[in-house]
């Protein structure tokens, strides 16, 4: 008998367009074989909407003015008013999707649902939180940092952040709680730190301040249940080639000068270390389903990168989806295809 899977997509968030083109790449490759297949949108005013759209509408945007579309009401420890799903894949990226508050929502309701629980989601979703964990592991290194919280006077703030740093520039400042590099700003002189943290508090009340580590743009793409019997494992390593000065949400999505790749000039043993801390940090976050763990690689004691030593710089629990995305390219270039994936996070879900 098929599962029913809920696609979950849109969401009230700076990236609901990014997570409508996950969606939409995820139907067009998902077993339809072995599932029925019920999509839910999110519109940005927070309301749900069964879509019975095809994937360019979803895509598009154009899903939320057809007229046969149907309200949806979630039932705490009942599910859904009128609806009947085994698993949801919640394909909502950055606040509201995957800080915590969703999967909250889903384990109220008592359904099954793709990615971590409310607690790793919203863990792994600040960064503060999630540098401090890894930190107190030992796991990793990471880049110098320190916290301001809105309220402050940015001026203070920055005469405190200079003596923090001992005069160190560049850093970057960047919110702790918003996704796919919203908010960020590299800071290059001293006169720019407090326009930096406005913008960043602008996403959220608490905001990182680190020292720009130079290195290359790394990451491993895990999968499995920390608490399940088989464990996590890695994927190859990836890279990005950022046509920013950064990796912002311009470089990320909109600039077709960026591109990303497969590492394969590493030696076996420093890739290895690599996809083990990625497990690693990935099991101290207790983190299920799947995410990209992000790392700097930089240059070791030769001045190359064959003894380079990983930075680590943040997690994200639930990564871009579509076809070209880091994560399933990761995956597909370890041998897991699109559509396996998707059948393997279902069944993690379902094994949660």
């Amino acid at each position: 008998m098929k599962k029913k899977l809920m696609v979950l997509f849109g969401g009230v968030s700076s990236e609901h367009e990014v997570s409508r083109t996950s969606a939409a790449s995820m139907l067009e490759h998902v077993n339809s074989e072995k599932y029925d297949i019920i999509k839910v949108g999110i519109r940005k005013d927070g309301k749900w909407l069964q879509t019975f759209a095809d994937t360019a509408e979803i895509e598009n945007g154009a899903w939320e003015n057809r007229e046969d579309n149907k309200e949806v009401i979630l039932m705490p420890g009942s599910g859904f008013a009128g609806l009947e799903a085994d698993v949801v894949f919640p394909l909502l990226h950055g606040r509201n999707g995957e800080d915590g508050r969703m999967q909250g929502f889903l384990q109220i309701a008592g359904i099954p649902f793709v990615g971590s629980d409310s607690t790793s989601s919203a863990a792994c979703m600040d960064k503060a939180i999630a540098k401090a964990m890894v930190d107190q592991a030992e796991v990793c290194r990471q880049a110098q940092c320190c916290i301001a919280h809105r309220g402050c006077d940015e001026d203070d703030a920055t005469e405190v952040i200079k003596e923090f740093f001992e005069g160190q520039l560049p850093l970057f400042v960047k919110p702790a709680n918003a996704g796919s590099s919203v908010g960020i700003s590299k800071v290059k002189t001293w006169q720019q730190l407090p326009e930096a943290l406005r913008i960043a508090f602008a996403e959220d009340s608490k905001a990182l301040v680190e020292e720009a580590i130079v290195g290359r743009e790394i990451e491993v793409a895990v999968l499995g249940n920390s608490t399940g019997d088989e464990g996590a494992s890695a994927s190859c390593i990836g890279e990005i080639f950022a046509a920013n000065e950064f990796y912002d949400y311009t470089a990320k999505y909109d600039d077709i000068g960026s591109r990303t790749g497969i590492v394969t000039d590493l030696p076996k043993e420093l890739e290895d270390e690599i996809r083990e801390t990625a497990v690693g940090i990935y099991e101290i976050m207790g983190c299920d389903g799947l995410a990209r763990v992000d790392f700097f690689l930089v240059p070791g004691p030769s001045g190359g990168y064959e003894d380079g030593e990983p930075v680590f710089n943040e997690i994200n629990t639930m990564p871009g989806f579509t076809k070209i995305s880091m994560y399933p390219q990761l995956w597909e270039a370890s041998g897991i295809p699109y559509s396996e994936l998707i059948d393997r996070l279902v069944e993690l879900a379902l094994n949660k």
